[in-house]
């Protein structure tokens, strides 16, 4: 293990060190989060991750369904994308401006890379060569009912404005077992509504169960060239239905490999 993230460390050293981040990225520290998070991801998830032959060595646009009530699933996503790639990189998670506003957290968060999810930051990091993790289902993803799991929110078009306009490849994801960390889950929206805050989950554990985690990757999509960032809605809801499907094709595919807590425990 010491070896893997000493060449780790090398890689992102050598990608990250010549330019100051705007947004407050640290690669050190980012790095040292990977490190204890790695124990988790590795062992305690036993996260595989798919496809991860397309992706090459260019910015990418990754667009994720949103799963597991609490956002392991994006730190798991990132710390894939940092171990598992022949070139690993930080994603830069697109977060809410909830998070970012927490003294301790939102400071942690932007020296981890979470940037604060606008427009202008989206297209600024893609032009730097970045590659940002979006969720477009929003909190409506990770805040669903235990009926409701897998079933994909409807997304938001403006991830789509801003591939167009950085002229982006997205690049689909599934994350499929994360559902499972909390099998018994009733949102208190009226409640987390009073209180100002995007979710409140009432479930039977505090602690997410060590659910196995399948991360999938699709095939890189481009939007066409002549399609305008300022185009109409109905200009982007082909492209939209398209990445929506890809998505949900990903998690149909996961849901029928779908590895169980019970499968680890006999094993």
């Amino acid at each position: 293990m010491f070896k893997k993230f000493e060449e780790i460390e090398k890689k992102l050293q050598n990608r990250y060190s010549e330019q100051r981040d705007p947004w407050g990225l640290e690669p050190k520290r980012a790095l040292a989060d990977i490190k204890v998070l790695w124990p988790f991801y590795k062992y305690y998830f036993d996260v595989q991750l798919h496809g991860k032959e397309y992706v090459k060595d260019h910015p990418y646009m990754v667009v994720s369904n949103h799963t597991g009530q609490i956002p392991i699933d994006g730190m798991l996503i990132c710390t894939a994308f940092a171990t598992e790639l022949e070139s690993p990189r930080i994603l830069r998670p697109l977060v809410e401006r909830f998070l970012t506003s927490l003294p301790f957290l939102g400071r942690w968060s932007s020296e981890g890379g979470a940037v604060l999810g606008d427009r202008h930051n989206c297209l600024n990091l893609l032009k730097r060569g970045e590659s940002v993790l979006i969720f477009p289902e929003g909190v409506k993803g990770i805040a669903k009912n235990t009926k409701d799991y897998y079933k994909l929110q409807k997304f938001t078009r403006g991830f789509l404005r801003m591939a167009i306009a950085s002229d982006a490849e997205i690049l689909p994801i599934a994350v499929v077992g994360a559902e499972e960390f909390f099998p018994y889950v009733l949102q208190m929206k009226k409640l987390a509504k009073f209180l100002k805050i995007p979710a409140l989950p009432l479930t039977a554990n505090l602690f997410p169960l060590p659910s196995p985690i399948d991360i999938y990757i699709g095939e890189p999509y481009s939007l066409p060239k002549d399609l305008s960032p300022e185009a109409l809605d109905d200009e982007l809801e082909l492209h939209l239905i398209i990445i929506e499907k890809k998505i949900q094709e990903l998690t149909e595919f996961g849901l029928k490999n779908r590895r169980t807590i019970m499968q680890r425990l006999k094993s």
